[in-house]
This record gives structure tokens, sequence and C-alpha cells, in this order.
């Protein structure tokens, strides 16, 4: 640990590699068997799991980037499994959350940033240089590709995908794919569900639950109720419900 900045007060698991020039603040956790590579800073309040690698430049634990932060004690909690590359930047949270969350086995690419008090869940891939603003939420098996810039307080649904190169302001339900300018559904993340083993049936089902949704130019109150009616109960059929009823900011629209 020659040449590296590394408090006497961090606590440090069990076979952790530090590389050269790292620095590591008082107020840290490190898990065990995690890899830290050359030149990171990882500051006070940040927590890390196990098994996890940070790359060279990776800054994480930085102030919120938000006027309304005023110095009070806030931290950012990284799961298990979670690679991050090359200058990735990570902001722990604000008085609103208190916390920044990344879950388990996430692979986040070279100079993407996560802004304060975000929720981001387990197997995600977030692409190079994606840009995520506070308060934004990304659950579960989301694929979202490189340089998309995603505004404050948006939700992206689990199993989704964003396409590269777009602007996130409305948001994403689960399972589909998302692209083009404005943000639109253009149909189901096939590739991903069938990967992930969702059935050809399944897959069918939800293809036509977006149908009525997107493609059949009825007001979204009409098309919830139709598949309220009209769909049998499962558990995909109610967490599109869930999550279209309880949308603050709105969906995407249809294609066009």
């Amino acid at each position: 640990m020659k040449n590296n900045n590394i408090s006497k007060k961090a606590i440090i698991g069990t076979n952790v590699q530090i590389g050269k020039f790292t620095s590591i603040e008082n107020d840290v956790i490190i898990g065990d068997n995690t890899w830290i590579g050359n030149n990171v800073n990882i500051l006070d309040g940040t927590r890390i799991g196990k098994n996890c690698e940070i790359h060279s430049g990776a800054v994480l634990g930085g102030i919120p980037q938000d006027l309304k932060y005023d110095n009070e004690y806030t931290l950012l909690e990284i799961g298990d499994k979670t690679i991050i590359r090359e200058f990735v930047t990570i902001n722990r949270g604000t008085a609103s959350k208190q916390k920044t969350l990344i879950g388990n086995n996430n692979l986040i690419l070279s100079s993407a940033h996560i802004g304060h008090d975000c929720i981001i869940g387990d197997n995600n891939i977030i692409g190079f240089n994606v840009g995520i603003a506070g308060e934004v939420i990304v659950g579960d098996w989301v694929n979202i590709s490189g340089l998309t810039a995603i505004h404050q307080f948006s939700i992206i649904g689990d199993h989704s995908m964003v396409s590269g190169l777009s602007r996130v302001v409305k948001d994403v339900p689960p399972y589909i794919l998302a692209a083009r300018e404005p943000l639109q559904y253009v149909g189901i993340n096939t590739v991903g569900l069938k990967r992930r083993g969702f059935s050809s049936s399944k897959i069918d089902e939800l293809k036509a639950i977006y149908s009525v949704l997107f493609q059949e130019k009825r007001n979204t109150k009409l098309a919830l109720q139709l598949i309220q009616n009209e769909f049998e109960q499962t558990v995909e059929r109610d967490k599109i419900l869930n999550f279209i009823i309880g949308s603050a900011r709105g969906i995407v629209k249809g294609f066009r």
C-alpha cells in the first residue's frame, strides 16, 4: 500500500487489494475480496460490499452536486459483486433520502455518473458516459446504453432496455425497449427476457398488454382498465399496472 493515502480508521476486509495512489478516507467500509485499482478516491460515508471491482480513476462518495446539500451526514452504499469501471463518479445522498444505494452484481461502465439519492437495483448494466441525475430509481436487470442522460426523479422499470444516446425525461415501464427521440416504446425487450428465462408465452403476454397500452390509441386510463379486466392476473401484469399507476412523471409514449 505504499504511495497510498489510506486512513487507519477505514474498515477494510480480508484479501482486499488496493492499487497505487489510491485514497481511502476515515469513514469507509470495504468488504472482503474487493479489488481496487490505481488512483481511486473513496470518500467518507462510502460502504462497499464483498467481491467488488473498482477501477482506476473512480470517485466514490463525493459530495452531492445539489444546492440543498448542507454538509449533513449521508452515505453511499454499494452491494456485492459490483464492477465499477474507470472514472465512474457516484455521489452520496442528501437529507432527502440520506443515502445513495447501488445493489448487487451491477456493471457500471467507464465515465458514468450516478447522482445523489439514486436507488439502483441488482444485475444492471449502465453504459459508458451515462449521466444519471439525482433521485433516479433503476430497477433490476436494466440495460442503459451509452451516452444516455436521465432526468432527476425518473424511474426505469425492471428488465427494460434504453438505447444509446437517449434522453430520459419520462418513466420507462418494465420489460420494454425504449428508443428514438423523443424516447418511445418500440417493443418488448425480447432478447433480454429470453436470456433471463422468460418463456415465449410470457413474452407474448407482455406484447399483448403493451399493445393495448401503446398501439390501440386509447387514453392511459381506459387502457389500464382494459388490461386489468381482460388479462389474467400475473406478477408481470400487476407489475406493469402498478408501475404506470404510480408514475408521478408519466411514462414514455408509444411509437408513432
